[in-house]
């Protein structure tokens, strides 16, 4: 998403922040609702970025079509997109997407307790998205049943909550909506999405990162120390193990992929690593 598009996503998660702190999981269910209404008709899509029309009639019909079925957040935050500018008809859907996946990472950021792990909600969150994409990574079954067009979305759901039970709510929600509505793409990319704006939303990116075989405690630090200073920033390191990878470590942050090969940037990690 860029230019226009953009900028009207920008703004609406400026004005989304003023209603986080006291968000619920219901709202961003509302708006994974609205979502899926829009997705479900090419003709709405095409009324709500027609630039011809002026953003208040847009925001009168999105109002119109979900009034009385949604909490006035919901139907206001919907009316706020569609009174937007918007590049193509896909870009409003992935706004509304983006904004209801934004609400179930503050309801998982605004838990005053932590889990007895330790580890913060956001954290939490975080690791369980990490934990089901593992769980699906290595079970060609369960990746065919979740790509199965014949399965109902309720099948879905179900098969992947028993992937990984001891989900937190809000990880249940962002799971079951990638598996019964991926749009287009992978659920467990989609899942992926996800997590980096969990990751996002702390200021930190997630480091992906492979190795031949388990780290020990103080290699893990030395690791996480040499990759924050590395990108300048704190990142969510998650620990993968392949013993058949070539080069010893393998790590992606983003779009960017640092291998064996990347000798310049990856030699003074492996230096840290050897203590």
């Amino acid at each position: 998403m860029s230019g226009v598009s953009s900028e009207s996503l920008t703004t609406a998660l400026t004005k989304l922040e003023a209603k986080l702190p006291l968000a619920s999981l219901e709202l961003a269910k509302e708006l994974f609702g609205i979502l899926g209404t829009v997705d479900s008709s090419a003709g709405l899509r095409r009324a709500l970025t027609d630039p011809s029309r002026t953003g208040d009639d847009k925001s009168a019909l999105v109002k119109q079509l979900v009034g009385g079925k949604v909490s006035a957040d919901a139907a206001d935050i919907a009316g706020g997109l569609a009174s937007s500018r918007w590049a193509s008809a896909r870009d409003i859907g992935d706004a509304l997407e983006t904004l209801a996946t934004t609400v179930v990472i503050a309801v998982a950021e605004n838990k005053s307790a932590v889990s007895a792990s330790g580890i913060s909600g956001l954290e939490e969150l975080e690791n369980d998205l990490f934990s089901f994409n593992q769980a699906v990574a290595s079970n060609h079954e369960v990746q065919r049943a979740l790509s199965e067009p014949q399965a109902s979305a309720a099948a879905k759901i179900g098969l992947a909550q028993k992937l990984h039970p001891g989900a937190s709510e809000e990880a249940k929600v962002l799971i079951g909506q990638a598996v019964s509505q991926p749009r287009g793409i992978k659920p467990t990319k989609l899942v992926t999405r996800f997590a980096e704006l969990a990751a996002k939303r702390q200021q930190r990116w997630i480091a992906t990162v492979s190795v031949t075989r388990p780290l020990t405690e103080t290699q893990f630090a030395r690791l996480q120390a040499g990759l924050n200073a590395l990108y300048g920033r704190e990142l969510k390191v998650n620990m993968t193990v392949d013993p058949g990878l070539i080069g010893g470590i393998r790590v992606q942050v983003g779009d960017e992929v640092l291998d064996a090969s990347v000798v310049t940037r990856l030699g003074q990690l492996h230096r840290q690593l050897a203590g």
